[in-house]
């Protein structure tokens, strides 16, 4: 069946259920079809493959509608009866450039699967430019560093397990799931309880790095990067808080652990709205692109704290946070003239 002869408005009403799914959210879909089926053809892949992946995703969207999911706060990859972790990379691999994508610090890379091995933590503090990031690095990853692909968690805002048209790709990762700070104060009769499931999270977390052998990616600003106001892409500043927590649980856990900068340049394959929507449904456009990702040398978390920084406290821990944020910084200006 060719996709192109299709009228992808029927294949929704047939294959979802519509009236679980707020217009704005099929509207969102067929905004997302209409662009991710050209860009597969370009890649190579024929209407056909476009199609079967695409009625894939609205049976398990289907599902979703129904049955809703709901998200532990340590969510492992879903790989049986049906392998999410599989299909949300068979979903999202044809829209990669491979060919023309790059991988750099691959030293380091062997060096942090060698320590997972050995029961030591690795956390990535890392920028984050397009909602399918944890797809791609995982993609960029599995033949050369196929454990760390696998058991690579990723510290999850809000959006990733409660929109429905993320659900069906969430369901694949290893998630810590956490309110982001941006998202925490709205609506606020529910902060409380956002600052609770936090709490426990962390707790979570601290468990895991306790037991060893972990790696945990999280992007301390809590968001995707934005063009400025002059329509420059670069690395969203990282909030002090969060980088100054995941020091704190490097520092306590009771297995070694190591924190290394991550650089992403994936913003092209679906650059997020220009503005922060509070509420879900926002639209999702998406193209062929080359991704890149860099990993640098470990951030040596001891001299940092050793380093005689002036001002108080808070002024000490802006003053670590903007070292890091400027070490990703580095990493993304490198891979951006690639």
């Amino acid at each position: 069946m060719n996709v192109d002869t299709l009228d992808f408005e029927e294949i929704l009403k047939s294959h979802t259920s519509t009236d679980k799914l707020p217009k704005v959210l099929l509207d969102t879909l067929y905004g997302f079809y209409k662009s991710y089926c050209p860009a597969l053809m370009q890649n190579g892949y024929s209407s056909e493959q476009c199609h079967k992946l695409m009625l894939t995703f609205l049976q398990k969207l289907n599902e979703q509608l129904t049955n809703p999911y709901s998200f532990p706060i340590y969510h492992r990859a879903v790989r049986e009866p049906f392998d999410y972790y599989n299909f949300s990379h068979n979903f999202i691999r044809p829209l990669i450039d491979i060919k023309h994508s790059t991988i750099s610090g691959q030293e380091q890379l062997d060096t942090i699967e060698n320590a997972l091995k050995a029961k030591e933590n690795v956390i990535f503090l890392a920028n984050h430019q397009t909602e399918p990031d944890a797809q791609i690095i995982n993609i960029l990853l599995e033949k050369s560093h196929p454990l760390l692909a696998e058991e690579l968690i990723y510290v999850a805002g809000h959006r990733v397990v409660n929109d429905p048209l993320a659900i069906p790709l969430s369901l694949g990762c290893n998630l810590l799931c956490i309110w982001s700070k941006r998202h925490i104060e709205n609506p606020p009769e529910q902060k409380a309880v956002k600052l609770e499931h936090n709490r426990r999270t962390l707790v979570t977390m601290q468990q895991l790095l306790n037991v060893g052998g972990k790696a945990i990616y999280v992007a301390p600003s809590g968001g995707r990067d934005r063009p400025n106001a002059a329509g420059i892409l670069d690395i969203s500043p990282f909030d002090s808080t969060a980088v100054e927590t995941f020091f704190l649980c490097a520092r306590k856990a009771t297995r070694p652990t190591h924190i290394y900068p991550m650089a992403l340049a994936t913003y092209a394959l679906m650059p997020p709205p220009d503005q922060v929507l509070k509420e879900l449904g926002e639209p999702r456009f998406t193209r062929l692109s080359p991704v890149h990702m860099s990993v640098g040398t470990e951030i040596p978390i001891l001299d940092l704290y050793n380093h005689p920084a002036d001002g108080d406290r808070r002024q000490q821990r802006e003053w670590r946070t903007q070292q890091v944020w400027q070490l990703v910084r580095t990493l993304y200006h490198q891979i951006q003239r690639l």
